[in-house]
């Protein structure tokens, strides 16, 4: 596996799910065992949103890559997360520690820890396609999902056994699932059981953007302005030199870069009076940067690392109200470009334009209305109910 130096979160920073699980479901709902390549402890996304839901019926272990630190010798860690409903395995280890040997450390730590829990079956839900190479250590599971949430192999510093690795784990896996409509269209005749499953949302979590009056301490400082906001990772997918000629078009508009700075040298990002870097902040706090800003931007660059994203960022920002710029990323022209409800441009000036069109639809109650509507039936609650419901039939199968 594969992932980048992160800035991590903190456990405090994660938010409370409120989940009722289906209650239809006859087939005793087992443990779970992730494997990713992302961190628990890092932005809250499509991981953190699904398991934290399947972690209020069984244990989830959410089992991490090796993470190099400042340490004398490679050192297990079991980490408790969501109230001890997840539990985070992972080795730390002195940099530049020899990482075949971290990953048979991994896989022992893993096969103790589901022997001393006693747990019985466990699905495998795997993020990372090397998720396969642990299978051989372990007890045969129930069932194995895979959810493809990104092309990794297309992401810098992906290991060129990934692609071997991704064969092997959708020959094996009983059920895949996609993050996204591209993902699924590239992936759909590799596997005889696959789903598609767009980014989801909490609503509300979101709404309340639209009401809150109280701004984050920094936006005080800045200088008046439209103030134009992006949230996420920024890393090789984020367009520097748009945001660069953006910004240098209309240095009267504030760019607000809101996130952790990952596998790019961070000097290299544009600098000027009117863009701003605060850096990573916790999803809690996301809805008060929302109603901070009066347009949400998508500053996606058009490469090999964005081709199949699809950014869950994208309904979060029309959840919040807010009008949307974004490059053309297929996933978010197919379907938010096509029904009117982003503005979807690529070139400097042409985005500059984009913008001034999104300021001019902030009090737009009828965008708005529509926004409603296309969201209505969208959240994590049933995004996970669905793929809990496929899991079921697996589970059912396998004890046949």
């Amino acid at each position: 596996m594969s992932s980048p130096t992160e800035s991590l979160l903190p456990e405090a920073a994660e938010p409370a799910v409120a989940y009722n699980p289906p209650v239809a479901a006859s087939a005793p709902w087992p443990a779970l065992v992730a494997i990713s390549h992302l961190r628990w402890d890092f932005v809250w996304q499509r991981p953190q949103h699904l398991l934290s839901r399947a972690a209020q019926e069984a244990p989830v272990i959410f089992v991490e890559e090796p993470l190099y630190a400042d340490v004398a010798a490679p050192t297990p860690e079991v980490l408790p997360r969501q109230n001890g409903a997840v539990t985070i395995l992972r080795m730390s280890a002195p940099h530049g520690h020899d990482r075949a040997e971290l990953d048979r450390e991994t896989n022992r730590l893993l096969a103790d820890h589901l022997a001393s829990q006693g747990l019985g079956g466990y699905v495998l839900w795997a993020y990372a396609p090397a998720a396969i190479d642990l299978l051989p250590a372990l007890p045969e599971p129930a069932a194995v999902a895979f959810d493809v949430m990104d092309e990794l192999s297309a992401f810098r510093g992906a290991p060129p056994e990934i692609l071997d690795q991704e064969a092997r784990l959708l020959a094996r896996a009983n059920v895949v699932f996609t993050g996204g409509q591209s993902l699924y269209d590239a992936k759909v005749h590799r596997h005889g059981n696959i789903h598609c499953f767009p980014s989801s949302i909490e609503k509300e979590h979101f709404a309340q953007a639209r009401t809150l009056t109280e701004r984050p301490a920094e936006y005080e400082t800045l200088p008046d302005g439209p103030r134009l906001g992006f949230y996420g990772v920024i890393d090789e997918r984020f367009d520097t030199d748009l945001l660069r000629d953006a910004a240098a078009l209309r240095p009267g508009w504030q760019f607000v870069m809101l996130g952790p700075v990952v596998k790019i040298d961070p000097a290299s990002l544009p600098q000027a009076p009117n863009i701003h870097y605060p850096g990573g902040r916790a999803y809690t706090e996301l809805p008060a940067h929302l109603a901070a800003w009066d347009v949400a931007l998508l500053p996606f660059a058009r490469n090999e690392s964005t081709r199949f994203i699809s950014p869950t960022k994208t309904p979060e920002y029309l959840a919040a109200g807010k009008p949307t710029v974004s490059t053309s990323i297929t996933d978010v022209v197919r379907p938010y470009g096509a029904e009117g409800l982003v503005h979807i441009a690529d070139e400097p000036a042409e985005f500059v334009a984009a913008i001034e069109r999104a300021l001019a639809q902030k009090s737009d109650k009828n965008w708005l209305q529509q926004v409603d509507i296309f969201l209505v039936d969208n959240s994590w609650d049933n995004t996970w109910a669905n793929m809990r419901q496929l899991i079921v039939a697996q589970l059912r199968n396998h004890t046949r």
